[in-house]
């Protein structure tokens, strides 16, 4: 946690005599990734750029070195005019990849509303390094691929609100009776009162209203979702992609095949590549079952998306068979549906990222640790099929500090370091510790460096004597130091029961800044700061996102 101290040294409020009077936009120095909750230990050694970790991650190329590989399929023209009627007013983009430029991809769950606020940390990321490929001389636009095909609905069918000192949790709840992809579920009137409860905790500015445009009855969760980020980044030229239909899955048909064609070639590399991963002490992120495979298919009836389970070769089916809930079929039979029914056929996980890369080219992907951590499986894919393996970087990450959530932490004297190990409980007693008059404060330390500077003279002393009068004596000062620090709390406690709105003031931090102890980007609605402060946050995002940072930010509002 020292490395995490020191990144706050330079912060613009840290070691100042008072509070910033500038209500200006300013940074925190970039916080390593092993200070931050949660982040597996492959993707911190991807991030420090670890060759034990890099290695499975094919030859990436040097620093900036992507912005040079650009990949134009044949079917470019083709897929131009796909992304310009999904896009029409984005003519500047547009006409970077009409004359020849690549793509920086990124890609994320249609969630309600606009889904968490990772979700534009993620296009921010995209467009900072097309700008900066397009600076170089290397034209490059940003693409976000939305991931339509995706049918976990309790994944996308929430989104959470900061609320004064609590979190408002706003849910459509029209579950569809089978899983089938998301993109595609029609709004039904139920979004209307959602709408309400968004336009009480938002109230009035243009991402409401943008909100209300896109998420209306008869609009599916795919276009809802495309319009809002459309309009959230339209100054800074993104481009969204929705590639379920017909036509892009026939463009990508060559990837889908090669699934069907080579599943258990396939299979063998990923039971293989995860054996590496984990002989090396990192994990799977994706689990490689005995039967299960790389597509999913879409039931022509209902629409449902069912796993394509694959059965190896056997005396009665030398090609082996596939399963998909009741059904069997046979690699014809899936060959025959791709040809004619392609959009049927749907890339799991693992093999997303090459359909992606086959139909846009990509020249980077930008992901979060999840995908970071996958794409570390999926690169054995990308050799056999596509035989390279695309650029990888991870998205910018970056907790939004608000005004009065920053006077807070400058009043408590509270840096992210010392948030992240506390929870609202402790939080409380130890903003309760420092707001104690300076004298009792002064007496409590006073007492506690008297009794360590008696207690260390002794101790040693005792060591000398006998060893084990030593080991006893350390047991006997630990449990004096324990009442010392029990007589702190009992302060704090104490200053803490007549100061109650202390306890409302490290609800609101928390809740703030790490609510249930996760990093805002991943609870908070990224509608809720857009709605607060403006459309002009998304080129503050994507100004930061520009900065390189492989760690965590704090971003101050």
């Amino acid at each position: 946690m020292a490395s995490l101290l020191q990144s706050f040294v330079h912060s613009p409020w840290v070691g100042t005599a008072g509070p910033r009077k500038e209500n200006v936009l300013a940074t925190a120095d970039c916080t390593p990734i092993p200070a931050v909750p949660r982040a597996s230990r492959l993707f911190q050694d991807f991030c420090a750029g670890f060759p034990g970790a890099r290695v499975f991650y094919g030859a990436q190329t040097e620093l900036g070195e992507w912005m040079k590989s650009s990949q134009r399929p044949a079917h470019w023209p083709e897929l131009v005019d796909e992304l310009a009627a999904q896009n029409p007013h984005a003519t500047a983009a547009l006409d970077v990849l009409r004359s020849g430029g690549g793509a920086v991809v990124t890609g994320q769950q249609v969630g309600l509303f606009g889904g968490p606020l990772l979700t534009a940390l993620k296009a921010g990321t995209a467009i900072a390094r097309a700008r900066q490929a397009t600076a170089a001389g290397h034209p490059h636009a940003a693409i976000f691929w939305l991931a339509s095909e995706d049918h976990d609905f309790d994944e996308i069918n929430h989104v959470i609100f900061p609320a004064r000192r609590v979190l408002k949790t706003l849910e459509y709840k029209s579950a569809p009776a089978d899983p089938r992809p998301v993109g595609g579920l029609v709004l039904d009137e139920t979004i209307a009162p959602l709408l309400e409860q968004a336009w009480e905790l938002l109230g009035y500015s243009e991402a409401m209203q943008a909100l209300e445009a896109a998420y209306k009855p008869g609009r599916t969760f795919a276009q809802a979702f495309a319009e809002f980020y459309s309009k959230i980044f339209a100054a800074q030229g993104l481009l969204v992609f929705d590639a379920s239909s017909r036509q892009a899955h026939r463009m990508g048909a060559p990837v889908l095949q090669a699934a069907i064609d080579t599943a258990d070639q396939m299979h063998a590399a990923l039971l293989m590549r995860n054996q590496g991963l984990a002989a090396v002490g990192y994990h799977a992120q994706v689990a490689v079952g005995p039967e299960s495979s790389l597509l999913f298919l879409i039931d022509a009836q209902t629409g449902a998306r069912h796993a394509l389970k694959r059965h190896l070769a056997s005396a009665s089916e030398p090609s082996g068979l596939w399963q998909a809930g009741s059904e069997r079929y046979t690699s014809d039979d899936l060959r025959g549906i791709l040809a004619a029914e392609p959009e049927r056929i749907s890339p799991s996980a693992l093999l997303r990222p090459l359909f992606q890369d086959f139909l846009l080219g990509t020249s980077l992907i930008i992901g979060g640790p999840a995908e970071i951590a996958y794409f570390a499986q999926s690169e054995v894919l990308y050799q056999r099929v596509l035989g390279r393996m695309t650029a990888v970087e991870p998205r910018f990450s970056a907790t939004l500090v608000e005004p009065g959530i920053a006077e807070q932490m400058r009043h408590h004297e509270l840096s992210f370091e010392r948030l992240l190990t506390e929870s609202p409980d402790s939080l409380a007693q130890l903003m309760a510790a420092r707001a104690m008059p300076v004298e009792g404060k002064q007496l409590l330390s006073n007492a506690g460096n008297a009794l360590n500077a008696e207690l260390e003279p002794l101790l040693a002393w005792m060591q000398t004597v006998d060893e084990g009068l030593g080991r006893s004596g350390a047991t006997a000062a630990n449990k004096m130091r324990y009442q010392m620090n029990r007589m702190r709390r009992l302060a704090a406690n104490f200053q803490l029961s007549k100061e109650d709105a202390l306890r409302r003031r490290a609800q609101a931090i928390t809740n703030a800044l790490l609510p249930g102890g996760v990093l805002q980007e991943r609870v908070h609605g990224a509608a809720w700061y857009f709605a607060h402060h403006g459309l002009q946050l998304a080129e503050t995002i994507a100004t930061h996102a520009a900065s390189n940072c492989n760690g965590h930010m704090l971003v101050w509002l």
